[in-house]
Order: C-alpha cells, then sequence, then structure tokens
C-alpha cells in the first residue's frame, strides 16, 4: 500500500470500501491531505467527494502493476466482447452528428432534428427554439438534451417552465427519451427543503430538475440559492415571458438573466418569441450569447447566427404530410333572445356621467362590459357590481348618475337566465344534437371535448350547468384556470391525458392555451367566448390542432347575434379575426402578423379600438391588410434574406452511430443477459 503523499491525481484509490479516481490532492493546514476524487465504482459512480487522511488512515491505491491478466474462458471470447462493447459505448462522441437524439420513442421527421444539428455545430449549444403552436418544440429540445447526455455534457439538468406545464414536460421527457426530471412544485420544494439542513442548498438535492418558473422567481426565497448553484443544462419554456418588456425588467426576466450565467447549455423554447420590438427579441438573444448584441435597438441577422430557429406548419408541410390533419372550421350562430336583446340596447345606448371621461391607454369601460356580456351573464354582472363597488366610494354626482345607468343594466342582464342564454343553449345543441352537432354523450374515453372562455365566472357557469344538463358526473367536468394551485393544474392536465381518468369535459381559461397538449384524447375544441387577439386564437387551437393529433381537429365558435346595430357590427368585427386566422395559417404562417404588434395586450386594444370607434369590418380587414403587407416577422428579417444559407444540414445526412462489436442494441442486450446467466449457473447462485 502507498502513503498518500504519493498519490498523483489520476490514480485510483479504494476508500470506505469504493473504488474512486483521484482529481487532485491539497495539504490541509493540519499537515495531512485532502483527496479531490469522483466515484468509479457502481454505488459511488460520478459523485465528488473529498476524503481527509486523518479520517479516512485505510486508503488503498490500485497499483496497475499489481494487473492480473485472467484468460477468458466464455464460448467464442464472449465475456471479452461484452467487456469492450461496455467500453465503446462509454466513448463519447466528439463530432457534430446525431447519435441518439433521433432513437427516441416517436415518429420523427427531418425538421424536428435541426435545432440540435445547429445547436451542435456552436461552441456551446445556446438556442432559441422558436417554431410555430403545434410542431413539437418539446421533442426537437429532447433531442438536443440527449445528445449533450451522451456526450457527458447533461449531469445536471434544471427545466423551467410554466405551472401548468411541470407534469406534461416531465412526461414527454421521460416517456419519448428516458430522461428523469424530478418536478419540484411547491410542494416538492417544501419537501426537499425539510428533508436538508437549512444552510444547505436545495438546488444540489436532485439533478434534474424541472420547476415552475413563478416559483422560482421570489428573488429573497430563492436567489442566493440560485447564484451558488451551477448546471450542465437549462431549459427554459414559453421563454417569451422571460424576454424585457418595456424599461424595466419583471421577476421572470431578472430570473432568465441570472440563470443564463449558471449554464453552460441554454435552450429556450417559445412559439411566440417576441412582442415586434427589437429590443425585446434582443433581451432573449443576450441571454443565449452577453456578446451578440451590442446595440438592441439596431441588429442584423449575423449578430444571432446560429442563436435561434424558426418554422411554420407551411414550412415543413412536405415532411409531415400524413402527421398533420386539416382542421375543420365551423361557426354556430346564436341569435340572442328578447332578454338579451334588452340588455344589448340598455348597453348601446348607456353614456356615462364619470366612466370613461378620462380615456388612458387602455379600452373604454363600456368596452370591457360588452366583452363580458359577450362572454356570459355571470361575468358581465361581476364586472357591474365590482365597478359599483368602487364607484360607492366617490361621493360625486357624477358617480352615482353611473350607479344608477350601471344598476339598470345589471336588472336587464340578471333577467338573462340560462333558459333564455342563446349562447349557452346553442352550446348544449351542438354538443349533443345528433344530426346537427356532436352528438356528444362523454362516454368514450377517447372522445373527450374541451371547451374555452375567457371569464373565470362563464367558466364556472358553465362548469355547474353543463354538469347537469349534459347529465355528467362531478369527476367527469374539470375546470382549469390561473388562479388554481400549480399542483392542481398539473394535476388536472395530466388526468386529462389518461385513458383510466373519468374526466371527459374540460372548461379552460386561457392560461390552457399555453403549451399544454390536449391532443391525445380530445379532437374537438370550442371557443365559447371569440378572441379579441390573433396570438389567443393560434394558441388555443393549437392545442388539439399539434403534430401527433390523430383525427380530425374540429374547432367551433360560437357567435353572437343581435338585431342592434351596434352589437351586430362589433360581432363582425371579431367574426373577421375567425377569417384572418384562418387566412394566416394557411398563408403567412404567422396570424400575429396581421396587426404587427406581437403581444396579446396590444392587439385586444387594437379590437377594443376598432369596436370603439365604430370601424366598419371592411375598413378594419383593410388595415389588417396592410399591416400584412407592410410590417411582418421581424424574425424573418433577423434570420436574413437568403433562407438557404440559414438551413441546417440535411439531417439524413446527420445520422450516425458509435463503433460497436454487434448488430443492435437488442443483441448486445441479449448476449449480455445470456452471458450472466451462464456465469451464476457455473457459480451456483442462478
Amino acid at each position: 500500500m502507498n502513503t498518500v503523499n504519493t498519490i498523483a491525481p489520476g490514480a485510483r484509490v479504494v476508500i470506505r470500501d469504493a473504488e474512486w479516481l483521484v482529481r487532485k490532492m491539497d495539504r490541509t493546514s493540519t499537515g495531512g491531505f485532502a483527496l479531490t476524487v469522483v466515484g468509479i465504482s457502481e454505488l459511488v459512480k460520478d459523485k465528488e467527494a473529498i476524503f481527509l487522511d486523518e479520517i479516512d488512515t485505510n486508503i488503498e491505491v490500485l497499483d496497475p502493476v499489481d494487473t492480473k491478466l485472467v484468460p477468458d474462458t466464455s464460448s467464442s471470447y464472449q465475456g471479452s466482447l461484452l467487456y469492450m462493447e461496455s467500453l465503446l459505448r462509454q466513448i463519447p462522441p466528439t463530432d457534430e452528428k446525431l447519435y441518439v437524439g433521433h432513437k427516441a420513442a416517436m415518429d420523427h421527421v427531418p425538421y424536428q432534428l435541426d435545432p440540435a444539428i445547429q445547436a451542435l455545430e456552436q461552441p456551446r449549444q445556446r438556442i432559441l427554439i422558436a417554431d410555430a403552436v403545434g410542431l413539437g418544440k418539446t421533442l426537437a429540445c429532447g433531442i438536443l438534451v440527449s445528445e449533450l447526455i451522451r456526450r457527458g455534457k447533461g449531469k445536471r439538468i434544471l427545466v423551467l417552465a410554466v405551472k401548468s406545464m411541470l407534469t406534461q414536460f416531465q412526461k414527454e421527457m421521460w416517456s419519448r427519451f428516458t430522461i428523469p426530471l424530478v418536478r419540484l412544485d411547491s410542494v416538492g420544494i417544501h419537501r426537499v427543503r425539510s428533508k436538508i439542513p437549512t444552510n444547505h442548498n436545495p438546488f444540489y438535492y436532485y439533478d434534474k430538475t424541472i420547476v415552475s418558473i413563478d416559483t422560482l422567481k421570489q428573488d429573497t426565497e430563492y436567489r442566493n440559492y440560485l447564484e451558488n448553484a451551477y448546471w450542465d443544462i437549462i431549459v427554459i419554456d414559453e421563454a417569451h415571458n422571460v424576454a424585457q418588456r418595456g424599461k424595466g425588467s419583471s421577476q421572470r426576466a431578472k430570473l432568465a438573466k441570472l440563470l443564463s450565467g449558471r449554464s453552460d447549455t441554454l435552450i429556450m423554447l417559445s412559439a411566440t418569441p417576441h412582442d415586434g420590438r427589437a429590443r425585446s427579441f434582443a433581451s432573449l438573444m443576450n441571454m443565449l450569447d452577453p456578446t451578440a448584441i451590442a446595440n438592441p435597438d439596431n441588429y442584423g441577422p449575423e449578430d444571432i447566427k446560429g442563436l435561434c430557429i424558426r418554422r411554420f406548419k407551411k414550412d415543413i408541410q412536405d415532411q409531415v404530410q400524413s402527421a398533420f390533419k386539416a382542421r375543420e372550421i365551423s361557426k354556430a350562430y346564436c341569435q340572442a333572445t328578447n332578454v338579451e336583446e334588452v340588455a344589448y340596447d340598455i348597453l348601446s345606448e348607456m353614456q356615462f356621467a364619470k366612466l370613461d371621461q378620462h380615456k388612458g391607454a387602455g379600452q373604454l369601460f363600456k368596452t370591457t362590459l360588452e366583452k363580458a356580456l359577450f362572454s356570459s351573464p355571470a361575468a358581465c354582472l361581476l364586472t357591474i357590481s365590482n365597478r359599483i363597488q368602487r364607484l360607492k366610494k366617490d361621493d360625486s354626482p357624477e358617480a352615482l348618475q353611473d350607479i344608477e345607468r350601471l344598476s339598470e343594466l345589471a336588472v336587464a342582464v340578471f333577467d338573462i337566465t340560462p333558459v333564455n342564454f342563446s349562447k349557452y343553449q346553442k352550446l348544449l345543441f351542438v354538443i349533443s344534437d345528433k344530426k346537427h352537432g356532436y352528438g356528444w354523450t362523454g362516454k368514450y374515453k377517447h372522445d373527450r371535448l374541451v371547451i374555452f372562455t375567457e371569464r373565470i365566472e362563464t367558466l364556472r357557469f358553465l362548469e355547474m350547468h353543463l354538469t347537469k344538463d349534459l347529465k355528467l358526473k362531478n369527476n367527469q367536468v374539470a375546470i382549469l384556470h390561473g388562479t388554481m394551485p400549480d399542483v392542481e393544474q398539473q394535476k388536472i392536465v395530466e388526468d386529462f391525458g389518461k385513458e383510466e381518468a373519468p374526466v371527459r369535459l374540460l372548461i379552460a381559461s386561457d392560461v390552457a392555451s399555453e403549451g399544454i397538449n390536449l391532443h391525445y384524447l380530445s379532437h374537438r375544441l370550442i371557443h365559447f367566448d371569440i378572441p379579441w387577439s390573433l396570438m389567443v386564437f393560434q394558441q388555443r387551437n393549437g392545442r388539439v390542432d399539434r403534430y401527433g393529433q390523430e383525427h380530425t381537429p374540429y374547432i367551433l365558435y360560437l357567435v353572437n347575434q343581435s338585431v342592434n346595430d351596434k352589437i351586430k357590427g362589433d360581432m363582425r368585427i371579431l367574426e373577421l379575426l375567425i377569417a384572418k386566422d384562418e387566412e394566416a395559417v394557411k398563408n403567412i404562417g404567422d396570424p400575429s402578423a396581421l396587426m404587427g404588434v406581437y403581444d396579446i395586450d396590444e392587439e385586444e386594444r387594437i379590437t377594443a379600438k376598432a369596436i370603439e370607434t365604430g370601424i366598419s369590418s371592411l375598413a378594419f380587414e383593410q388595415k389588417l391588410n396592410q399591416n400584412s403587407d407592410e410590417a411582418f416577422d421581424p424574425l424573418a428579417l433577423l434570420m436574413g434574406g437568403n433562407e438557404s444559407d440559414n438551413k441546417p444540414p440535411a439531417a439524413e445526412n446527420r445520422l450516425s452511430s458509435m463503433p460497436t462489436l454487434y448488430n443492435d442494441d437488442f443483441s448486445y442486450l441479449k448476449e449480455a443477459i445470456e452471458h450472466l446467466r451462464q456465469a451464476e449457473t457455473l457459480t451456483g447462485r442462478f
């Protein structure tokens, strides 16, 4: 046995019955030695540790001279071949080809491999995957992460996602790529912190984790831990949420900027990666490469080359002719009842004495009322009640007049019961009627229904009445909205994709329009409220109209109808948005290019302004067409004029495999199991 002071870096030692590789050796203040080592044997493999020779006195150095050569007595030298094959399989690739990502549990198509090909060409793998909704950004991310793990660059992984996406992302990574991510929701983090000393970093407890970005953005609680943690790979899903907007930075943006320096590899995913402003998009690019853009207001394609990849469905249609089913769009017109017409008349003629007299940047309160009434009487009554409570704090005559007018509208809206609520009755007809509707009963686990609404009060109204009128059990109807706890959101999304789960109907707010897969057991989606933003159209419809959908996606819009000229004109504006969304999907790929602002709130303001000014649907359409001609996706400009310069090499030319002594993985595994069986039989342990 050698003495400790003769041990050199690279030596193998046995300490505490485990084998270690010595990285370095330092003298301690007490005259002893501290050995920094990494585990080799099975129980401690890849674990780093520091041992003091004053404590661990029995340190055995393994001398290569003492190696004993043992003859291989196995048939056809099977033992030696298996040993050499195991060593070959541990050799990491050193080139830019793909070795394992395309072998995942998926029907891969070439375009899904392109992000990994592009990223592997860079010194550091830092990329924004900005494909349109439904093209499989999670799969593209998994391919790249798999390749990095194969290269020994993915021991520690951190994934940041929105609360509702945690379970889905975790499931995709495990079921398709066998990448185990521990979900650290609010309950998970609390559980980890209860197990470790208070001064220990909880982010070192697990190597591969997925966490809600809203959980981590609490600076005071987690910032110190994050500043002292490091990962091999960080993935940020729905990355547009962390872009810098305006002059300040949100908590999410500050968190992402902090984490961008805590990892060699940074992968961002977003179908809407910008808001039409150069500075906002530059903030994402500078997270990927701090040296990329010197002037965030003035940069070009060369500044972001290799950092971003973006495709629309029309760009890859030739590769996925059978993977995308053509969606079928329909509209169900809901002719207002007499009771509803009374409410519409009162609303259209309403003039406020105090409200809307000093309009700011937002929409008029009257427009907010109209939008709420278009949603449901329940949503409108809540909006009226909240505003009356605020006005009661003002003793001015103008405030009292507005309270009186709002109270008059509230009485009219209160009279709209479920029986004479035309849109609700049309919804029941469409769902239940076998001849002219879906003939949906909720009996079949593979035929689940999704209904989107913007207002939470409308959502609750639908939950209560649809459960009764469709004769569904309570556990067959689920609701999903942003105020629910993260654990509850994840459970609902997970259950909706499980065949054995009883849920048949999902009623969701727009929190479910971002990233969630709802297409596994559902191909019917109903817009109870028509969105006022083309980006919301894209996000909602992408939940069922996406890669992997096996049935024709049926998308239905419920359209209010009224004899009131003001209401009739406003609904034509919303019908135009439906038509423009379909037109954009077929032609330019990105519906948000029609308005040219690339921001949901801004798009809603444009729609609200069109309604408030009384512009005709024809004039509004001309304005959208003009925007489409003049303002296009900034990413198209930034990616350069010559598309061929930006396309990654053909994927089929980049697929490769490491040297092997066997025909395939199955042959290797079969031989290994047979060899172990024979060895155990000879030793009498089988």
